[in-house]
């Protein structure tokens, strides 16, 4: 009885710790550094997953057990240790490698491309594919001749379209990176749109921002996440919630990109908090 007791003095004590453990890494996580909801349920996992250790330390000795007994015992032990890793690993969101690779070759390669090699690169790239191009073209002209010949000069030079469709086709391209911009800054984890994104309240839904704020002052807040608060946020934007990092992080290419994209985000019926100038 007495070792039950000490065994149970043990676990209220080490538990007790485990808590007040788990309280404060949450504390730190969530007001401190700012970590997403999952990192914070993560540390705290931790926390009562370090209690459970230190318990099982300090657990008294058990009587020795032999034969099947023993056997049993321990297939059971493992058992359970490995149904909680698998159940606790899968409960946690899943991160797919590749997709994360792909986000940073994204984000890099811009930058890349923004270096002396890379234009490099990209020039000899762009120059080979024009090479080939007009080398199949030249091909075509010598097999058809005449008023062919014409038709595929005028069709190549823009002459069939007039050129109207280049803008139009511009702009939907401008709005498609900056869609992607969205994705690969992981905007979502502080912002709504399309009731897809953050399930704290972090930063403002921002599915009538279009109609809210012109395009100069949306990239004034990109720039400048100070110059511009929203209503109803003003304890978010006294503890800086939103970085001021886009515009180390991202070239005028990728914020107008951006820009873009959010300034198509005009829909009324959805309830996005008035920007209020600072």
């Amino acid at each position: 009885m007495s070792g039950e007791r000490n065994f149970i003095e043990v676990m209220i004590r080490r538990g007790v710790q485990g808590i007040v453990a788990a309280l404060v890494m949450w504390l730190a996580a969530r007001f401190l550094f700012h970590f997403p909801p999952v990192f914070q349920v993560m540390f705290v996992l931790y926390a009562f997953l370090g209690t459970g250790v230190f318990i099982l330390l300090d657990a008294p000795s058990l009587s020795p057990i032999s034969g099947f007994k023993a056997v049993a015992l321990l297939v059971g032990f493992y058992a359970v240790i490995s149904l909680v890793y698998i159940a606790g690993a899968s409960a946690l969101p899943q991160y797919d490698p590749m997709v994360e690779k792909g986000k940073i070759e994204k984000i890099v390669k811009p930058k890349l491309a923004a270096t002396e090699k890379g234009k490099n690169d990209e020039l000899l790239k762009r120059t080979e594919a024009l090479n080939a191009e007009s080398q199949a073209i030249l091909k075509r002209l010598e097999a058809l001749g005449g008023e062919e010949a014409k038709k595929i000069e005028a069709s190549v030079g823009g002459g069939s379209t007039g050129g109207r469709a280049a803008p139009a086709a511009a702009g939907g391209d401008l709005v498609a990176l900056g869609k992607e911009q969205y994705d690969l800054q992981e905007c979502y984890n502080c912002h709504k749109i399309g009731g897809k994104g953050s399930v704290k309240k972090r930063g403002p839904v921002l599915d009538n921002i279009g109609n809210l704020m012109k395009p100069e002052e949306i990239k004034e807040k990109l720039m400048s996440p100070r110059a511009w608060m929203a209503e109803g946020f003003e304890k978010e934007y006294n503890k800086k919630l939103m970085p001021d990092k886009y515009k180390e992080l991202m070239s005028d290419q990728e914020i107008d990109e951006l820009v873009a994209y959010l300034s198509t985000l005009k829909d009324p019926s959805v309830q996005t908090p008035k920007p209020i100038k600072k």
